[in-house]
């Protein structure tokens, strides 16, 4: 017998079965907040793009001088974060541990006639689809309690509530597994890239060359024509650039952009990574990007410091901040292969090893110290030529394979997203 059906009232919910029922969220569950005044040493419970999590507190990464004051939270209730909607990658999820987390989430029991990891199932569509984006106030798209709790919301059966969620259980889990494998391909792909980068810029082309010692440790042995550099010897000049006000867009082709560290954070100049030049400081940009030069962040977290990007054609309206360095080359050399050279496992691990600063997570180079920096560099312009062409091509090759896994990610990601969205609405059902 067809299920029949009826309209829930909600317009991203659209039909339900006939037989649920919809009220607002007060009905369903409410806040809980205990503040622990002195932390007692429980698990440190954070919301993340995972979900629920123990936080490992030796991992590093900014955390509070003191959990005092933070509130206790309980297993089979929901975290929420009911502020910034529009920019929090992950406004809700289960919690699973007994512990403490921030006071700025919002804990909420699920009462009796609500099974808790469906209303997950149910709220994670929500808050990946911004469905209470439209509903919250101020300019920091927060919700109050009172303001979550008149949302409407569907209610089936008991029953079919715990057959729901069992079923995405089984469903997610193994999407997860897929997402899974793709990530460690593309790990291994990355991995690849870097390793024949390193290869080509420290041992050539040839695999019958002979080799010698480069006198430098970190750099192990070159072929004997070749020369263990310092950059100092083949910079022409560095400009660094001027950070000033900016909005959070990128610059049209009428306006002036300042970039972003993260144009070059993944070791390729990305000029979209941009920032519009509020109109009252444009007069105080400096270092206009231009083309055949490499872009160096002197300032980063010490696995990017030193990450660089080359660039191929001039920006007229794109500037750097004071934090990006425009790394000029003399004549005599070939700069997309010192782009290259600068990619390679060994110089990244150097400037690593030099960075300091007050904080672990924003670490300094200087260009004493990046000047300073050796690379293994053929005499021969023509061989940096091939060797540059080599990568281009290779690593090209790996990126489109790096690509078709991103694409299959992204396609199971929608995939797990419309079956949660057709069984928690009843689109579907579990038989």
């Amino acid at each position: 017998m067809a299920r029949e059906y009826k309209d829930s009232g909600i317009e991203w919910i659209g039909q339900i079965p006939k037989e649920w029922e919809v009220c607002p969220h007060k009905h369903i569950m409410f806040k809980k907040k205990e503040i622990q005044e002195h932390y007692a040493g429980q698990d440190i419970i954070s919301l993340t793009m995972n979900g629920v999590v123990v936080r490992d507190l030796d991992a590093g990464g900014k955390m509070p001088l003191s959990f005092d004051g933070y509130q206790i939270i309980y297993p089979n209730n929901l975290l929420l974060c009911l502020f910034d909607i529009d920019v929090t990658p992950r406004c809700v999820g289960l919690i699973n541990n007994y512990g403490v987390t921030s006071p700025a989430y919002s804990q909420f029991v699920v009462k009796e006639k609500g099974y808790p990891p469906y209303y997950d199932y149910l709220l994670r569509y929500m808050d990946d689809h911004k469905c209470l984006l439209h509903l919250s106030k101020n300019l920091r798209s927060s919700l109050t309690e009172t303001d979550f709790g008149q949302i409407k919301t569907c209610i089936p059966p008991y029953t079919e509530q715990q057959k729901i969620a069992d079923y995405l259980d089984k469903v997610c889990g193994e999407v997860d597994e897929m997402l899974a494998l793709q990530e460690t391909m593309i790990e291994e792909l990355k991995a690849y890239k870097q390793s024949v980068i390193t290869e080509a810029v420290t041992k050539g082309l040839n695999p019958n060359v002979l080799m010698r010692n480069s006198g430098i440790d970190w750099i192990g042995d070159i072929p004997e024509h070749w020369e263990a550099k310092k950059l100092k010897y083949i910079v022409d000049y560095i400009e660094s650039g001027t950070s000033v006000n900016a909005g959070n867009v990128p610059a049209q082709a009428n306006e002036y952009g300042v970039l972003k560290t993260s144009a070059v954070s993944k070791y390729v100049f990305d000029a979209t990574e941009n920032k519009t030049v509020v109109s009252e400081e444009m007069d105080k940009v400096s270092c206009p990007v231009r083309k055949n030069t490499i872009i160096v962040s002197r300032m980063n977290t010490p696995e990017l410091v030193g990450a660089c990007g080359y660039v191929e054609k001039n920006y007229d309206n794109i500037f750097l901040p004071d934090r990006l360095w425009q790394v000029h080359f003399v004549d005599t050399v070939y700069v997309k292969y010192i782009w290259y050279a600068l990619r390679g496992s060994n110089i990244r691990n150097y400037y690593s090893s030099l960075s300091v600063g007050s904080s672990s997570s924003m670490q300094n180079i200087s260009q004493s110290q990046f000047s300073n920096g050796s690379i293994p560099i053929p005499n021969d312009v023509e061989e940096q030529c091939a060797i540059t062409s080599y990568l281009d091509t290779k690593c090209s090759e790996i990126d489109s394979l790096i690509d078709l896994k991103q694409a299959k990610i992204e396609e199971l990601k929608e995939y797990k997203k419309s079956v949660i969205y057709e069984y928690v609405t009843g689109k579907k059902e579990v038989v």
